[in-house]
């Protein structure tokens, strides 16, 4: 097994004594007390009210919450190691087998590491990573919607099994253009192109050809998200009408498992659940009782050269729910810093900008309880106030950001709005700060300005600010 090192159990015992519920005290509900400081956390601090942890720590994003304790703890650990470690192709009697025989990724935590978005290779390799992993989805589809032959809706670039070929290889080059603020500080946007190499059947013209690329999400508050309240979000989309500012958010409706609700997992919010399922089949090539068949069967090298070879399921239901329940029972970092000066003067930035009107501040979720995939309740995500700064609604965000490639009732232009607690720790975590749906923002000042459409008007604003001011906004930002 390939789990993680020791001194993880040394960062989780530490971080699990820093938090005394109020059940555990007399202080009011929703409210905890720091042991580290001995005071009760402060409304701004609490991201996830009973499920906020206070790290900074490389794995800030990888600790249980505070009410992960006996049984529940022993079956987050179970869906951890199952999470991290590494899968290899089958072996007889060996529960970490059935990869490939083509893949994107050898294990959840290859793309997310510590439960946050490992660097992808577009930057270090100019395309698929030659490690055996490149940290990216690449979706391809033709210009009229329909699959290919021998691909489906992810190219495969990785391969798992001797004498099957990675489906394609792909290739990344960036132009650049330097823009400037009023005041002359200088900025830099790199546009991305990409091209899809070695495939291994038929290929597509360029022209005829949809390329979407997609670097990982943190896996971070994702209890929380499938715990919102869903009257909550379509209250928002009602409401979310901005004329003024050019600002009109939805929901993406999508159909899964026969049946039809509202999207808020994925780029463009494209699914219901947290797609442990789809994830163990589509990236890992990990078969299980949704998706029984290889992810690879009816292309032309799998008949010729697998067929001889087939494990059956290769992954339980029991065991993809100790995914989805470690998943649900992350905590999510507390903010930091929110006494200071300049993050109050960068939070007053963010709101006259108008970041808030998509990336919302406070949500609730729901007083019903959360079901994982195979029927264990989490009461524990219930009722809860949270503060992922995001509405989860569907936001035109202009052309230079539209991929072509259409999930759901989401356009190519349209994608969800990102949640942005955590996101301050994401280079301390990940040693990275590669943001946007594909990577190409490379810092917080390059993700503001790739906003367009109906972030456009929060673009401009910040272009205007004074630079003690945008400083501030990025220290904000940090903050969470």
């Amino acid at each position: 097994m390939y789990g993680k090192p020791v001194q993880k159990a040394c960062c989780i015992a530490f971080v699990s004594i820093s938090l005394i519920s109020c059940q555990e005290t007399d202080v009011p509900e929703n409210q905890i007390i720091n042991t580290l400081t001995g005071k009760v956390a402060t409304y701004e601090e609490l991201s996830a009210g009973t499920a906020t942890i206070f790290s900074t720590s490389k794995f800030a994003y990888d600790t249980e919450a505070p009410w992960v304790k006996d049984n529940l703890y022993s079956r987050f650990l179970e869906g951890d190691l199952l999470y991290d470690d590494r899968r290899v192709p089958d072996m007889n009697d060996f529960n970490m087998g059935g990869l490939g025989p083509v893949y994107a990724g050898f294990s959840c935590g290859s793309c997310h590491n510590n439960a946050g978005a490992t660097a992808s290779t577009l930057w270090s390799e100019g395309g698929s990573g030659s490690n055996g992993f490149s940290s990216c989805l690449i979706y391809i589809t033709r210009k009229d919607g329909g699959y290919m032959r021998n691909y489906g809706r992810v190219l495969h670039d990785q391969t798992a099994i001797y004498g099957v070929k990675p489906e394609g290889k792909l290739k990344v080059t960036y132009t650049y253009e330097k823009g400037y603020f009023p005041d002359g500080e200088e900025y830099e946007l790199a546009t991305p192109h990409y091209t899809i190499t070695e495939w291994y059947a038929d290929s597509l013209k360029p022209e005829d050809l949809v390329i979407s690329v997609r670097t990982p999400l943190r896996h971070v508050g994702m209890g929380q998200m499938m715990a919102l309240d869903h009257l909550q979000l379509e209250r928002l989309a009602a409401q979310s009408n901005y004329p003024e500012y050019g600002i009109s958010g939805r929901l993406n409706y999508i159909s899964e498992r026969g049946v039809m609700g509202i999207g808020v997992s994925g780029r463009k919010a494209q699914h219901q659940d947290l797609t442990v399922e789809l994830g163990f089949s589509s990236d890992l090539g990990v078969t299980n009782d949704r998706y029984p068949e290889e992810v690879c069967q009816g292309q032309e090298q799998y008949n010729q050269l697998y067929t001889h070879n087939q494990h059956g399921i290769q992954i339980s239901t029991e065991d993809m729910e100790a995914v989805d329940l470690y998943m649900h029972c992350l905590g999510v970092p507390a903010r930091r810093n929110v006494d200071d000066p300049e993050v109050k003067r960068g939070e007053e930035a963010f709101y006259a900008a108008k970041c808030h009107l998509c990336h919302t501040p406070t949500l609730h979720t729901r007083t019903s309880r959360v079901t994982l995939l195979n029927g264990t309740d989490l009461p524990w995500l219930s009722g809860q106030i949270i503060h992922p700064y995001s509405d989860y609604l569907l936001h035109d965000m202009g052309p230079e950001l539209n991929d072509a490639y259409v999930s759901g009732l989401a356009a190519g232009y349209e994608w969800r709005t990102t949640p942005l607690w955590g996101i301050g720790l994401l280079d301390a975590v990940n040693g990275h700060t590669q943001m946007m749906h594909d990577g190409r923002a490379r810092n917080f000042i390059e993700a503001i300005m790739w906003h367009g459409g109906e972030g456009a008007v929060s673009r401009e604003i910040f272009r205007k600010m004074e630079k003690k001011d945008r400083d501030a906004l990025v220290k904000f930002l940090q903050s969470l």
